[in-house]
């Protein structure tokens, strides 16, 4: 089962709704849905709040060290607490997927990601859970920067927020183990389709028409 739920994101209201806090709006997301409050813990650097399911202790956090050192956060609670690497999982945001998108997987590369690469270095290992939450690329490698430390369009945040409330949904094979439930529901999980405008009748086409200049009497 996962034990230790981690947001990344950088503190303090100037980045709080920039696409780079993606992990901290899912972990707020997945405190308020297990009626847990989050609150600073200087032991663990971060944002704390401690629960129970199934008879085990988990721990929700979020680094509050900025992104390039989210692992020092990290690896001192996984390592008090006894935590192994495959029952952490980092929720964070993720360049490759597009907004509304979320998906799982288990190691594997940081693929440049900051907070993942520290979380790497202190742990050891790359063999943790992510939730790579979609936020989608700018085109151009070199306006990654820029890209995730501003805020995403209106469309993108609501798209965004979608998939966050969609992946909260399988907190429970989280909390159970079955790694294999969670990751077929947040897989065929997909984004609501976008309606296509609705045509006007004949009828309403034609008293249009009527009302054209040139029209009248035709």
């Amino acid at each position: 089962m996962i034990k230790l739920f981690v947001g990344l994101g950088n503190p303090g209201p100037d980045y709080e709704s920039t696409r780079h806090n993606a992990g901290f709006w899912w972990l707020d997301a997945a405190a308020r849905e297990l009626k847990l409050t989050l609150a600073m813990d200087r032991s663990y650097h971060g944002l704390l709040a401690r629960g129970s399911a199934n008879g085990q202790t988990i721990w929700l956090l979020a680094p509050q060290t900025f992104m390039n050192l989210s692992g020092k956060s990290v690896a001192a609670l996984a390592r008090f607490f006894k935590i192994a690497p495959n029952e952490i999982l980092v929720a964070h945001d993720e360049l490759d997927v597009i907004p509304g998108e979320v998906k799982l997987k288990l190691g594997g590369s940081h693929a440049g990601h900051n907070g993942l690469r520290d979380i790497h270095d202190q742990l050891g290992t790359d063999d943790y859970w992510r939730l790579r939450l979609g936020v989608g690329h700018p085109g151009v490698k070199s306006e990654v920067v820029n890209w995730v430390l501003k805020k995403p369009s209106l469309d993108h945040r609501i798209a965004i927020n979608q998939a966050i409330d969609r992946s909260i949904k399988a907190l429970p094979h989280f909390l159970s183990g079955d790694m294999a439930k969670a990751t077929m529901l947040i897989h065929t999980s997909k984004p609501p389709r976008a309606k296509p405008p609705r045509q006007p009748k004949p009828a309403a086409l034609a008293d249009v028409a009527s009302h054209l200049p040139g029209t009248e009497g035709a």
